[in-house]
């Protein structure tokens, strides 16, 4: 709360309590974990692709109703009342008696007719119709599906974007730590320079070490508030949101199965493929329907109402019957459509064919991701130790005054480097887990871990 010099400001004691209540919900931080972020995205109102998938297979679902309608009747009423005149010469009529001076008129009317009908249309049978519900329902399983695709390939995303952010904090973690070192080195030069043991460049040189790191903590700061703005926008929440992560990055280790085992499992866990695959199967029977218009097809129709002068005195009339179908010629079109549906079948199989060995090479990539990143912590964890030790012996020969400080900053140079590359390891090898895990379709269990 600012209070302005020179102004008699009274708060009441509500107001008071309102403002500081703002001030601690705007400074509250909220924890976030892998799980928690990946379950806000997938809420409907979380990440925008899971909710166009939602309304995706909402459209779906309703196409296929509109398709299954052509099984059920359709009912239609009317009610008309009109009042006419005919000219019976504009039809051809023409009366002639053998009366001399009599001539029938040929002008009929003005006259009423009141026709009030209920109407009635049903498809029998239709091979065609048939088809063409099968293809859709098909296809509204394969938009659910591909919702499903959507949630995973969601989760991967969100999945990244913490890996980053826990990137970042590393980062941060790290660059603090050469910052608190560096000004840990600096005390010492000066207090070798006050004791004699020391000289001036041997400050600066700690001074100007101190500097870039700093400088480096600054960069690291934004990365990681850069890194946190992406998250929360894929996640779906406010960017003004603080957020606290509950994870950081460390190694676990994976006993991945045999390739040929990783890949079968794939191809069954992946939704894709099974999205494919419904495609594949809705562009067959799409294929069919147009097929099947070469067929017979047999409907019935009916109507019942009231016929009269006036609506008092009408009399009720029907009629019914049941018609066939036989499709003859309709110039070459039918054809023309069916090798479209056909070509676009085969499309639809040469898509299935490349998305699985998409997700086979997927999971092999993935697998060799994995055994390299695990060897490159191993190898980064050695460096760090070796690092900090090469850091203490150059410290301790310093400060017994029986080496320079170069050698110090030398060592110090390659400890930030070891732990550069500590970090950068424990991230490979854990976006090299994530990537297995989406491969073979089990996103859901590494977000769960």
């Amino acid at each position: 709360m600012r209070v302005h010099a020179g102004r008699n400001i009274r708060w009441k004691p509500m107001a008071l309590l309102a403002i500081f209540a703002m001030e601690a919900w705007a400074q509250t931080t909220m924890p976030l974990s892998l799980k928690r972020a990946v379950d806000i995205a997938l809420a409907p109102d979380g990440n925008t692709r899971v909710a166009l998938a939602i309304e995706s297979v909402e459209q779906a679902h309703r196409q296929q109703a509109e398709a299954k309608s052509s099984f059920l009747p359709s009912f239609d009423g009317s009610v008309n009342d009109h009042r006419e005149t005919s000219n019976l010469k504009a039809y051809g009529f023409s009366f002639t008696l053998p009366v001399p001076g009599f001539v029938l008129p040929t002008i009929v009317g003005p006259f009423s007719v009141f026709d009030a009908r209920v109407t009635a249309q049903q498809s029998v049978f239709s091979f065609a119709d048939l088809r063409r519900y099968q293809a859709a329902k098909i296809t509204a399983i394969a938009v659910a599906t591909d919702a499903a695709a959507t949630r995973n390939s969601v989760s991967d995303e969100v999945a990244r974007d913490y890996l980053a952010c826990l990137l970042a904090e590393a980062n941060r973690t790290t660059a603090r730590a050469n910052v608190e070192l560096s000004e840990a080195l600096l005390k010492l030069a000066r207090q070798q320079k006050d004791a004699g043991t020391g000289t001036g460049i041997e400050v600066t040189r700690a001074e100007v070490q101190l500097a870039n790191d700093r400088q480096s903590l600054i960069r690291a700061d934004n990365d990681r508030n850069r890194a946190v703005l992406v998250l929360l926008k894929a996640v779906g929440l406010k960017m003004d949101i603080p957020v606290e992560f509950s994870s950081k990055l460390e190694f676990k280790p994976v006993e991945a199965a045999a390739e040929a085992q990783l890949v079968e499992q794939a191809l069954k866990a992946r939704p894709e493929l099974k999205e494919q695959q419904q495609r594949q199967d809705a562009a067959r029977l799409s294929l069919g329907a147009i097929k099947n218009e070469r067929l017979p097809s047999l409907g019935a129709q009916a109507d019942y109402g009231t016929i009269g002068s006036n609506l008092v005195g009408a009399h009720p009339t029907y009629t019914m019957g049941v018609s066939l179908k036989v499709p003859i010629f309709d110039g070459a079109r039918r054809e023309a459509r069916i090798g479209e549906s056909a070509s676009l079948y085969r499309q639809e199989q040469i898509r299935t064919r490349d998305v699985g060995q998409q997700i086979e090479l997927q999971v092999r990539t993935a697998l060799e991701s994995l055994r390299s990143a695990a060897a490159e912590v191993q190898s980064a964890t050695e460096g760090l130790g070796l690092s900090e030790s090469e850091l203490a012996q150059a410290r301790r020969r310093y400060e017994a005054g029986v080496a320079t400080s170069v050698e110090v900053t030398d060592a110090q140079t390659r400890l930030q480097r070891a732990r550069d590359n500590l970090v950068k390891a424990l991230y490979d090898h854990n976006v090299a887990r994530l990537d297995l895990a989406t491969a073979t379709g089990t996103i859901a269990e590494y977000v769960n871990q």
